[in-house]
């Protein structure tokens, strides 16, 4: 990939600059000197973006910290990750370079990738308090995502494109260049005289995302519109049915009212997912047709009790139980004093420096029903159902805490029960801001 030096000065045309303000306005408030961070992978998109948040910020008495996610898939990364870097120094803008580490899978790469490079920027994010992550999706990767869902049957809601505002755990995702034009970017680039990377595979006809970027030109239309504000109103309407027929219990399980499946089939199959993808800690709801089959099913009196989405849908006392499937859970994984983690989807665990070595998160499982009766004022409250799917934590004697059943083994007081603490904090949130496009 062609690397070049950048070279630190102003726009020399004004009318080349795209107006920053009035497009990251849309996205207020913001603090009085904000601190933001922008996903800066070199390219053209990604690297206009840090400069115009950059001016933008420093104008307001802030600042910007761009972050480079090195997937260590490539060989070139740290090199362009080193290049990053000295363009934003010779700028003054700081820059952090997040390195993935772990074992690669066999399969799905890119998906892998795209979920590590999201958990790095968000978590870097949450540990410096920083609150707004910018990213450089412009017009035309817009437009091709909305080609590529309508190329797979996506339905009215992939129609609507990206979002331009994801809030997340702890950083609202915000997208201030969907409307502009990559041709507006780079142009604004060169008259800055600064350089950057290009990447191969964006030539690679290979590539679906490419053959389709060849088909829609330059400046493709933004029909998505439309279809998001249509879409911004269906998720309204959604929210309030959520909150009137459904409760969620913050250990992480849900009670659905079955007037919710009685709605029409839309509003139903999309309720239901969004309990579903909240309570197993998916990102994204089961295929709409078994949502839809799901939801039929629990019209009828009676049946037997099902499994979707990685989640179990049972009948109990006149309501609709949605807890999290145990043969579904992630796989236990080590914890150490002073490291949190998110579990399985669902769970955000931390230990304090009073938890002890050599501990292990995973669910509860088989131990279920022998802690249950060691706690069984706690553990009534709770539908059975729920609690192999639990998050214990354990040493190699056995179950050392399940914090959500108020089970702490040799803990003397208060202060050491506080070292095990556990939030459900899924990867969707039962209701949120909703889709919104500026």
């Amino acid at each position: 990939m062609p690397l070049g030096p950048g070279v630190a000065r102003a726009p020399q045309d004004a009318a080349a600059a795209p107006d920053f303000a009035a497009l990251i306005s849309a996205f207020a408030p913001f603090e009085p000197q904000p601190h933001l961070a922008v996903a800066l992978s070199g390219g053209s998109d990604s690297m206009a973006l840090t400069l115009l948040a950059h001016e933008w910020a420093r104008a307001r008495g802030g600042r910007v910290t761009a972050l480079t996610v090195d997937h260590g898939l490539r060989a070139e990364a740290a090199t362009e990750a080193a290049q990053v870097a000295a363009w934003c120094a010779a700028r003054g803008i700081a820059h952090v370079v997040l390195t993935r580490r772990g074992a690669v899978p066999a399969s799905g790469i890119q998906a892998y990738a795209r979920a590590a490079r999201y958990g790095l920027l968000e978590t870097w994010c949450r540990d410096h308090f920083v609150l707004h992550l910018l990213l450089a999706h412009q017009r035309e990767d817009q437009a091709e995502t909305v080609a590529m869902r309508a190329a797979r049957g996506s339905g009215l809601d992939g129609l609507a494109g990206m979002a331009s505002i994801v809030e997340r755990d702890a950083v609202r995702l915000l997208r201030p260049l969907l409307g502009v034009s990559r041709s507006v970017l780079r142009a604004y680039l060169r008259a800055c005289g600064q350089t950057w990377i290009e990447d191969p595979s964006n030539s690679n006809a290979a590539f679906t995302r490419v053959r389709i970027r060849a088909a829609l030109g330059p400046c493709p239309p933004q029909p998505e519109r439309a279809f998001a504000t249509a879409r911004a109103a269906r998720e309204d309407e959604m929210a309030r049915h959520l909150a009137r027929f459904v409760a969620l219990d913050a250990v992480g399980f849900a009670v659905i009212d079955p007037l919710a499946v009685a709605a029409p089939a839309t509003l139903a199959s999309k309720a239901l997912g969004a309990v579903l993808a909240t309570v197993s800690g998916s990102e994204f709801p089961p295929r709409t047709e078994r949502l839809g089959r799901l939801a039929r099913a629990l019209l009828e009196a009676s049946g037997p009790d099902r499994t979707l989405g990685g989640c179990l849908v049972l009948r109990r006392r006149g309501k609709i139980l949605v807890c999290r499937e145990p043969a579904a859970v992630a796989a236990p994984q080590p914890i150490v004093p002073g490291q949190a983690v998110r579990w399985d989807g669902r769970f955000q665990v931390a230990l304090g420096a009073a938890a002890a070595n050599g501990l292990m998160l995973g669910a509860l499982g088989a131990d279920a029903l022998l802690i249950a009766r060691e706690q069984r004022k706690t553990a009534a409250l709770l539908p059975a159902a729920v609690r192999a799917a639990l998050p214990a934590v354990r040493d190699s004697k056995g179950v050392v805490a399940v914090p959500s059943l108020g089970y702490f083994k040799d803990c003397r007081d208060d202060a050491e029960k506080a070292a095990y603490r556990v939030e459900f904090r899924p990867v969707r949130p039962l209701t949120g801001a909703g889709f919104t496009f500026v």
